[in-house]
């Protein structure tokens, strides 16, 4: 019995209360992003965008479900990652690889037929470029250098880095995705959150999850802490004013931190259990604007969402 570890029963029952630490995503993430987005376009003042990267979504799922062959992770590399702390899947290593071109190309195939004439020009730009040229367009955006690429090709660049990376996610072994020192970026990939989402049943009742920019994997993150520098002290929790509902029960607030000027989307699963945070960050931009506003800094990347600026 050398080497095992015997429970009592306090500690059975204190182990089971114990919140997982990490929430993969369902294998048909991007047919539940989809599906969101529709819902909320109905009526949206930015409704046609909306459907578009539901389209969009719908070809990720594709993609996903049957995805070219993609290289498992080197179980050396994993090992690595897991003795000094790294993230396992960190973005830059599979982005300057051949691998991901291949689920571009397929993409860009998916979206093609009936594209607008904006949308076709932006996938032919992105056909037309060299490898070296697609991969730097992704190191860029994956570090939020947004200026050095095209803001037309963010969401199609985007989409296929998040087939590429939620496929490599899922296909994990158990135990690789631990805890950090920070927990600021995710445990998978290193990307920033796109936003914070607050569940309402179960053993994950109440606690606040941060769901990945780039992966779909969600990890705990305490509530009350600016998910930038960590400060605890005097955040802001800010809302779009409606007259049906209090402040309080808004299915989205924006936890504001007056010590480094960001901010991070909270969805809240019990005033919107249907809420997805990609789809409902987009669908969410008159808050950015509020919040713009009031001086403070969008630090959550959308890489479904073009940051503005001229080609």
């Amino acid at each position: 019995m050398s080497g095992t570890t015997i429970l009592e029963p306090g500690q059975i029952e204190a182990a089971a209360n114990i919140p997982p630490f990490i929430l993969l995503p369902p294998a048909d993430l991007f047919a539940r992003r989809a599906e969101r987005l529709r819902q909320l376009a109905e009526g949206h003042p930015l409704g046609d965008y909306l459907r578009l990267i539901a389209r969009l979504c719908d070809a990720q799922q594709r993609l996903l479900d049957t995805p070219p062959r993609l290289p498992s992770p080197d179980p050396d590399a994993l090992a690595r990652s897991l003795e000094h702390g790294m993230p396992p899947l960190a973005y830059d290593g599979p982005v300057r690889e051949d691998a991901w071109l291949g689920l571009l190309d397929q993409l860009l195939d998916e979206l093609e037929p009936g594209a607008s004439p904006a949308v076709a020009d932006a996938l032919a730009r992105l056909r037309q470029a060299d490898p070296g040229q697609r991969k730097a367009w992704a190191i860029a955006l994956l570090s939020g250098q947004f200026d050095l690429l095209p803001a037309a090709l963010v969401p199609f660049l985007g989409a296929a880095l998040q087939v590429a990376f939620s496929h490599l996610l899922l296909a994990l072994p158990q135990g690789l995705l631990v805890e950090s020192e920070s927990q600021t970026l995710c445990p998978a990939c290193g990307s920033p959150p796109v936003a914070g989402v607050i569940h309402h049943r179960g053993k994950h009742n109440g606690l606040r999850y941060l769901a990945c920019s780039l992966c779909s994997c969600q990890w705990h993150y305490v509530r009350v802490k600016c998910s930038y520098c960590q400060e605890s002290k005097q955040l802001a929790y800010l809302s779009l004013e409606r007259d049906d509902r209090a402040a309080e029960q808004a299915p989205l607030r924006a936890e504001a931190c007056p010590n480094c000027q960001g901010y991070l989307k909270q969805f809240y699963r019990e005033h919107a259990p249907e809420a997805e945070a990609q789809a409902d960050d987009l669908a969410s931009l008159a808050l950015d604007l509020l919040l713009a506003e009031e001086g403070y800094l969008r630090r959550a990347p959308n890489l479904l969402l073009a940051p503005g600026g001229e080609d």
